[in-house]
This record gives C-alpha cells, structure tokens and sequence, in this order.
C-alpha cells in the first residue's frame, strides 16, 4: 500500500503543480508505473475545477465562472497536456519527416499551428461547457477529466515510444503499460460515470475513442507510434470530443 501510494504521489507531482511530500521523487520506476493513476489526478484536477466553478457561480455570471474554473485547470498542471496539443499541432503541422516532427515538437517555442490550435481547442472547450446545464458542470468536469486521461493511456498502451533520446522527461511514464495498469486506469477513468442517473452517458466513450484512434493513425503514419506530447493532445482532444457527446445526448440523459 505504502508503494501504491508512493506511485499515486509520483504521478500527482509529475501530471500536476500540486505540492508533494518531500520524499517523492521522479524515480524512473515510479514514474513508469504512474500512468495507471492517469486518471485518478484528472479526477482530483476535474474537482478542482469543478468546485472554482461552483465557488465562483455565486459571485460571478456562468461565463467569467467558467473561464476561471478553466484557469485553475491549466494552473494546477501547468498547461502540460495543453502544451503537448500545442507541440504536436506544430510538429504535424510544419514536419514532413519523423526526424523533423520530433524535432519541433521537443522545441519550446510555440508557432503558428500551436497557437491557433490551442486557442480553438479552448474556444470549443469553454463554448460547449457554456451550453451544458450549470448545475451538472461540476459532475460533467471531472468525468471530462478522468475519462479523458484514460483515454490517453489507451494510446500508450497500443502504440509503442518513438522517442529515443534519454533526456526526456516523459518517457518513464509514456513508454509502456501493462494489460493491469491499463485496467486500473480504466476504472478510475470510468468511475465518475457511475454517478450519472442514465447509463447512456456511457455512450461518450464511442466518440472519444473514436478520436483517440484518429489522431493515433496520423501518430503512427509520421513518426511510428507515440510520444509524451501525443499523449497530451489526445487528452485534450478526448476531453471536448466528451463534452461535445455529452451535448448531442443531453436530451436523453436528464
């Protein structure tokens, strides 16, 4: 139990910017087993939106309450799955070889495909949570973020790393996962649908591994399978493709 937690620790403090105990570290070992707890984080990160957004509901319209319950997603994990849509928006976008995909997207600076990317996919993010009933939001943003994170892991589980330099952070955690890791993703990923009163909520699963396997055919076209920043774009991408769902159902769901 004390190893599992030590796990959890570790991936909390690579996923997110929230403080740790001081005796976890980024051990290689711990931070490959890490990602089965993927979701677990988008579910404290979900929470965490989702309770800024209910706060701020009270003092604030639903529009400004919604744009800072955003802002603490991003601050809590320091924009790092929106910086991986970013960087594969480049990398595709201005790449024509795996050699130099890799290469933009390894580049910090952010060009124009990242940009425009990012802010559309924020625009689309914040536009259909605008259309979703207040007072399910909360429930809807956790959900978004856990099943989104499991969503991920499935890539990292059916698409071998590509990267091959030593030097990057996100190869313990991106590198591989066993069928039990993926499993134990999978439940944190899905548990939050349990608290919908209509199993058709489950429906959104379709569409968002739909969008998974999308972006991992072009993945695997370019550079041969996955990397940290493909990882965090289908994050991103999943998470509105469930939000989206969750729209085109909502008159069957409540």
């Amino acid at each position: 139990m004390k190893k599992e937690i030590h796990i959890f620790f570790t991936a909390l403090m690579f996923f997110t910017r929230i403080p740790c105990p001081k005796w976890v570290n980024h051990d290689p070992e711990y931070l490959r087993k890490s990602s089965k707890y993927f979701p677990l984080v988008g579910i404290l990160i979900g929470g965490i939106g989702g309770f800024i957004f209910y706060a701020c509901s009270y003092l604030f319209s639903t529009e400004i309450s919604l744009l800072l319950s955003m802002f603490s997603t991003v601050y809590a994990t320091g924009a790092f799955h929106e910086d991986g849509f970013a960087d594969v928006c480049d990398g595709f976008g201005g790449g024509w070889t795996k050699e130099k995909i890799l290469l933009i997207m390894k580049d910090s600076r952010l060009g124009t495909y990242g940009t425009i990317g990012i802010l559309l996919l924020l625009a689309i993010k914040f536009s259909a949570l605008r259309e979703i009933d207040p007072l399910y939001i909360p429930l809807i943003m956790i959900s978004g973020h856990s099943l989104s994170r499991f969503i991920a892991t499935t890539l990292i589980f059916t698409h071998p790393y590509v990267r091959d330099t030593e030097d990057s952070k996100a190869k313990p955690a991106a590198k591989s996962m066993s069928i039990t890791m993926l499993t134990i993703s999978a439940f944190f990923g899905i548990i939050p649908l349990t608290f919908f009163l209509n199993p058709l909520i489950f429906l959104t699963l379709i569409p968002m591994y739909l969008s998974k396997m999308f972006l991992a055919a072009k993945f695997k076209k370019w550079i041969g399978g996955q990397t940290g920043d493909c990882a965090g774009a289908v994050q991103q991408l999943s998470e509105v493709i469930f939000y989206l769902s969750v729209i085109a159902l909502w008159k069957y769901i409540w």
